[in-house]
């Protein structure tokens, strides 16, 4: 399973953090205001001055549009510009914010800039849902809110990036990497170990949705694979529910394998098999993804048809080009850069021809 590096800063019209190594900068162009909170610790940015919730269509009251593939409301303000998307019987609704700025210019040229907030509803969407009270009140809520959401998480493990630690002392963000050397791999041979699961990167016991609890692995402390760096983002970090182990059930299983054919989820690449086998085929395209989406490959010809790698889609770079986050063994850790492989999804690259499938929790 490969990987790279990480990083994540923010700003008003000019805040930048920069960290050791290459790492990671947002830039969030707006008004700046003074620092807010992040996990109850000491800020690390500066979020820019927004809206009150919701007056982006305060005068008219905002349009529900129903679109197909998949079944999903769109959001629209007075002059029809979109405020949101909400898929049928997913959490993950993408919300239009003020635009910033993701580089990783340790391993990548690309440069992702953008307007795209994904953050996860309490439930589900279902068509309808915006005359409900619990829907009004979290879109009233969220809606210009500069608070971390998935994209901002999944940055803040990258190379360099820096550590932010909860009221427990825990270690919740900061430079990742993917797992501790393997005694009997070699570079672009197993280099790492995998099974490094986010309570690893912890270095905490964890109490999963089926009732198990597991204790960390002390020489994995600050790292977690592929399918660990997802469950950190969108369960430790979002609150979406985790399983110990890969089954059907209230949460996201412990594999990229899992996830993908066991776990919660509305297909937007939907996995796709060669009539008569069991052999998956890419995607004839990736038009249907939208930022936060769960990305599924199949790059190791070792494991057969298992899905062996995921990741989080983050949108199209300034060049036009797909782009998603994952931990990988030739990074040591979180990246959306080129090393190891460009980690485009529209090229003839190991991880583009690789890709099988994707969700959205």
């Amino acid at each position: 399973m490969p990987v790279t590096p990480k990083s994540l800063l923010s700003g008003g019209l000019a805040v930048t953090l920069l960290a050791a190594g290459g790492y990671l900068t947002v830039q969030l162009r707006e008004r700046e205001r003074g620092p807010a909170p992040v996990g109850g610790t000491a800020p690390l940015l500066t979020a820019p001055a927004s809206p009150a919730p919701g007056t982006a269509a305060a005068a008219t009251g905002p349009r529900y549009e129903r679109l197909t593939g998949p079944d999903r409301t769109v959001v629209r303000d007075a002059r029809g510009g979109v405020l949101a998307t909400l898929t049928d019987g997913a959490r993950t609704a993408v919300l239009t914010g003020p635009s910033r700025t993701f580089a990783e210019p340790g391993t990548t040229t690309a440069v992702l800039t953008g307007d795209s907030w994904v953050r996860l509803m309490p439930q589900p969407w279902r068509a309808g849902a915006q005359d409900e009270a619990w829907f009004r009140g979290w879109f009233g809520q969220y809606l210009g809110s500069t608070e971390d959401d998935v994209l901002a998480v999944a940055t803040q493990y990258l190379a360099g990036a820096p550590e932010g630690k909860d009221g427990k002392g825990v270690r919740f963000r900061g430079d990742a990497s993917f797992g501790p050397l393997n005694p009997d791999g070699s570079a672009g041979n197993d280099l790492r170990l995998e099974q490094t699961d986010f309570l690893d990167y912890l270095g905490v016991p964890y109490t999963f949705a089926d009732k198990v609890t597991k204790r960390p692995d002390r020489t994995r402390f600050g790292a977690f694979d592929c399918s660990g760096f997802v469950r950190m983002v969108y369960g430790y970090r979002s609150g979406y529910p985790l399983l110990s182990r890969d089954a059907s059930g209230p949460g996201l299983p412990r594999t990229a394998n899992g996830l993908a054919r066991l776990g919660p989820g509305v297909p937007v690449l939907p996995l796709t098999t060669v009539p008569g086998s069991d052999t998956t085929v890419r995607p004839a395209s990736t038009d249907p993804l939208l930022p936060g989406d769960l990305v599924f490959f199949e790059i190791d010809a070792r494991t057969g048809a298992r899905l062996d790698h995921t990741g989080i889609y983050l949108g199209l770079d300034t060049d036009g080009h797909p782009r998603y986050i994952s931990s990988r063994e030739e990074a040591d850790g979180p990246t959306f850069g080129d090393k190891g492989g460009t980690a485009r999804l529209d090229d003839n690259g190991m991880y583009a021809t690789g890709l099988r499938s994707a969700k959205r929790l």
